[in-house]
């Protein structure tokens, strides 16, 4: 039953039971949950994908019947502004029309399932406020605004005539924050609010959702997988595991002396920022229950496979009656690294500094400006249409949003198999090709029963493994991974990193490892760039970066990451970030050349005008 610490809660979910109608029966989703998220209190509910967390969310704001489910049992009473307390799991579509968005508001896990991709930004942030607050179309376009400016969005006049497209992944995420927040509601619930943002615009967007909480006394159901942002954040916890809470208590009960065994492997297996000091080469994490598992360090080479030289890619800005280019967003600006056989090299920064630009113009995905990309002798540069689509099968990507990647109407095995039938097979039977396909759902922790599933009806971490798996078909020597483990949770993201660096052990893969999470980086990468405005401002080997950070953006970067434990939480006032100046410069414009210092073996930093 429910714990009832919390006096005169703003909703009180009482047994709540939710079922899915599936081809083999009805299907409990989640189970007899029960608790309580009292006005100006943060409880933060974790667990792997497919725990239930997301459900549970969705049920409350009555958005399950659209996912195919239905509230078998149970109550969700909400407090709301004016009537008193409301059972949700009764109410008509109509009410809950009028309470979404304006009393309850909802920042989704996946920002472009969230938008509308034919609507501007403007369109999409103004309409809750006129329809709910009866704002004129004035007030809410400068209320918008506002809300860009808090999330931190730079150029807030030119993006609100924007498409979600246009923006980065980040930035898409930032938008559904600010129209989640539009209201001030009263309960906001915030499904993996920051899986998509870096560090500084984590920590600025946390220290936002906590002031909102303090000043208003909304209450804050906060879904993540990241420990260190439940340390940060949490004033209570509640672990879920199959559709079933496991164990609630205080945050620092839960992180001090967690009591069920599953509460207990979750904490063990958070990456620490801090943890490989010392230490020159990435390693697997020793997992719990896993005794038989190989932790030994993994070298690599010192033969480059990728070199990169001077790499620039631009895009155009139109604008006039004529659509006339009259600027060019500098995404990347005179790029220069080398990858070696074996190893991994990060690239780290804010969200539209060009880090998954970077990546997209190495396997031209992205057409670049200039520069010379090499691939184990084979200029990419210059190949033409039918040469790069052979060269393809040595570099692979692994996106960042798994849902906009997978084929919906595709079963997933069909969706891993793929790469192989494009390249005829890679000389292996139907048969062949269909072993290889359920030895891939082994490697990445998939039952094999999944293998005749659609994209949708896995979770979002679930998603993102079949990604990996198929990137992994066609054995290349060099995988992009934009964000790759950013949607798992941190039993199975430990699992997806031991799987990388155990292959990069085993068949001697290099990884471009495009990331936000610092300790993540510092446990997978052999070299570390970090990016700020299209430039990097500092690489060289790991250790060298993130124990003797050299720029003061590396600086602030590392000050910003959250660190699990609830004991040593970050102000807001520790975070002095200036704001990102504008990457458009006007056609004509020439950016100075790149100059670097040499701190270090191999560690180099920016000291040409950067802008930090």
């Amino acid at each position: 039953m429910l714990d009832t610490e919390t006096p005169d809660p703003i909703v009180r979910i009482d047994n709540l039971r939710v079922e899915f109608q599936t081809k083999s029966g009805r299907v409990a989703g989640v189970k007899d949950v029960s608790f309580a998220i009292a006005p100006g209190e943060t409880v933060c509910i974790v667990g792997e994908s497919g725990s239930g967390k997301s459900v549970s969310s969705l049920s409350l704001m009555r958005l399950i019947e659209f996912s195919g489910g239905d509230i078998a049992g149970g109550r969700i009473l909400f407090d709301r502004k004016t009537g008193g307390a409301l059972d949700l799991a009764g109410a008509d579509q109509d009410l809950m029309r009028q309470i979404r968005g304006n009393e309850i508001g909802m920042i989704f896990q996946e920002p472009m399932t969230a938008l509308n991709p034919v609507f501007t930004i403007e369109r999409q942030l103004t309409e809750g406020l006129r329809v709910h607050r009866g704002l004129s179309r004035g007030a809410a376009r400068a209320r918008a605004l506002e809300l860009l400016r808090e999330v931190r969005i730079p150029e807030p006049v030119r993006r609100l005539q924007q498409y979600p497209h246009e923006l980065s992944g980040g930035m898409r995420q930032r938008v559904v924050i600010a129209m989640a927040l539009a209201c001030k509601p009263r309960l906001l619930i915030a499904d993996e609010p920051t899986t998509a943002l870096d560090v500084t615009i984590q920590a600025e967007i946390l220290a936002l959702i906590d002031r909102l909480k303090r000043e208003t006394g909304t209450a804050v159901m906060f879904i993540t997988h990241d420990m260190a942002v439940v340390a940060q954040m949490a004033d209570r916890v509640v672990v879920m595991f199959r559709g079933e809470k496991v164990e609630e208590g205080p945050v620092a009960r839960i992180f001090d002396a967690p009591e069920h065994p599953y509460t207990q492997a979750l904490l063990a297996a958070v990456p620490k920022l801090g943890e490989m000091a010392g230490t020159d080469a990435p390693a697997p994490m020793k997992l719990v229950g896993r005794d038989d598992q190989d932790t030994d360090p993994i070298p690599g080479t010192t033969t480059p496979l990728l070199r990169v030289e001077g790499l620039t890619t631009r895009f155009p800005v139109q604008g006039g009656f004529f659509r006339r280019i009259v600027a060019n967003v500098h995404a990347v600006e005179d790029l220069s690294f080398t990858i070696n056989r074996g190893q991994t090299l990060s690239l780290v920064g804010e969200s539209g500094c060009g880090k998954s630009t970077a990546g997209r113009s190495v396997l031209r995905l992205v057409e670049p400006l200039s520069g010379t990309v090499d691939l184990d002798g084979t200029d990419i540069i210059g190949l033409n249409d039918r040469d790069l689509r052979r060269a393809r099968v040595h570099m692979q990507m692994i996106f960042q949003d798994p849902f906009a990647s997978l084929n919906p109407q595709m079963q997933l095995a069909d969706q891993v198999a793929e790469p192989l039938w494009n390249y005829g097979g890679m000389g292996l039977s139907k048969d062949e090709i269909g072993d290889k396909v359920a030895n891939l759902f082994d490697r990445v922790e998939l039952p094999r029963s999944f293998m005749q599933r659609y994209p949708h009806e896995l979770s979002g971490g679930q998603r993102q493994r079949i990604a990996i798996a198929r990137a992994l078909a066609l054995n290349p020597k060099l995988i992009v991974a934009d964000e790759a483990v950013s949607a798992l949770d941190v039993s199975v993201q430990a699992q997806v990193l031991n799987l990388m660096l155990e292959l990069q052990a085993e068949l001697g893969l290099s990884f471009l490892f495009i990331s936000h999470d610092m300790a993540v980086v510092e446990r997978v990468s052999h070299h570390v760039g970090v990016m700020y405005l299209g430039r990097i401002v500092e690489i060289g080997p790991r250790r060298a970066v993130f124990e003797d950070p050299r720029h003061p953006y590396t600086q602030a970067l590392m000050k910003a990451v959250p660190i699990a434990d609830p004991a040593r939480r970050k102000s807001e006032r520790d975070l002095n970030f200036k704001p990102i100046p504008s990457p458009i410069h006007p056609v004509g414009y020439e950016p100075v050349a790149n100059v670097y210092e040499e701190v270090g073996p191999g560690h180099r930093v920016l000291v040409s005008e950067s802008g930090y």
